[in-house]
C-alpha cells in the first residue's frame, strides 16, 4: 500500500512538472508571431550590381525614416493603412529624389496591397508566409536581391531579408502581378541599421545555451526523482 501511494504521488509530480515546461514552451511560440494586421515594406533593387544594392538601401533609409514619423503615434491598422497610402505620392517622390541625386537614370515605382512573403526566421521571431499588405518599391527593373522588414508595428531596425527563409519558399513572387523570383539580400545592413540588429542577433546564442542547459537539467531531475523513490521505498 505504501509503495502504491509513493507512486501515485511521484506520476503527479512527472505530470504536473511536464505541464508547466510544456505551457511555457507554447506561450513562447506564441509570443514570436506577429499579427497578420501588420504592413511591410519591399524594396526591390534595379539589380545586383553594388551600386544598385547601395542605393537600394539608401532610399530604404530615407523611406522608412519618413514612413515612421507618420506611424509612430498610431495604435490600429486601419489608421496605419489609411496614412500610408494617402503618402504613397510622397514615397515615391522620395524614392526618385534619391534615385536622382545618385545619378541613376531609372525611377521608382510604388504601389499598396497584398504581396507575397515567404516563411521567414529571425532570431527569435518567426513569420509566416502568405500575402500580405505592403508597400512595394520596385527600383528600375526590379531585378536585384530585395529587402523588407514590418512598418506597422514599426519594426524596420530589423534586416528581416538576413533572416532564415523556409528552402520550399525560395523564389516566391513579389506580388500577382510579376513573375520575377524574389532574391533575397544577403549583404550586410548599414551602421545604423546593424547596432541594433545586433542587440536581436545575440539573443540567438543565449537561446541555444538555454536549450542545452534544459536538456542537462531534465536528467538531473529524473535521477533526484529516482534517488528519492528508492530511499522511501527501502
Amino acid at each position: 500500500m505504501k509503495k502504491q501511494a509513493i507512486i501515485f504521488l511521484l506520476l503527479l509530480f512527472v505530470g504536473a512538472y511536464l505541464q508547466v515546461t510544456g505551457n511555457g514552451t507554447a506561450q513562447a511560440t506564441e509570443r514570436t508571431v506577429i499579427p497578420n494586421d501588420a504592413i511591410r515594406l519591399r524594396i526591390l533593387a534595379n539589380s545586383d550590381s553594388d551600386k544598385d544594392q547601395k542605393v537600394k538601401r539608401m532610399v530604404r533609409d530615407e523611406v522608412n525614416k519618413e514612413i515612421n514619423k507618420w506611424v509612430e503615434e498610431l495604435t490600429s491598422f486601419e489608421e496605419a493603412s489609411k496614412v500610408i497610402q494617402s503618402n504613397l505620392p510622397e514615397i515615391k517622390e522620395i524614392a526618385n529624389r534619391v534615385l536622382k541625386e545618385q545619378g541613376f537614370s531609372y525611377e521608382a515605382n510604388v504601389k499598396f496591397g497584398k504581396v507575397s512573403f515567404p516563411t521567414k526566421l529571425y532570431g527569435n521571431l518567426l513569420y509566416p508566409a502568405g500575402e500580405y499588405e505592403a508597400v512595394l518599391i520596385t527600383l528600375g527593373e526590379g531585378d536585384g536581391a530585395n529587402w523588407w522588414c514590418v512598418l506597422f508595428p514599426p519594426m524596420c531596425f530589423l534586416d528581416f531579408s538576413n533572416g532564415q527563409a523556409v528552402p520550399e519558399q525560395e523564389g516566391v513572387k513579389a506580388s500577382e502581378s510579376t513573375s520575377k523570383p524574389v532574391k533575397e539580400e544577403v549583404t550586410q545592413p548599414e551602421p545604423s541599421v546593424k547596432a541594433k540588429e545586433a542587440e536581436i542577433k545575440n539573443i540567438k546564442p543565449k537561446k541555444k545555451e538555454s536549450k542545452k542547459e534544459e536538456k542537462e537539467q531534465k536528467p538531473e531531475v529524473k535521477f533526484f526523482v529516482v534517488e528519492w523513490f528508492e530511499k522511501v521505498v527501502s
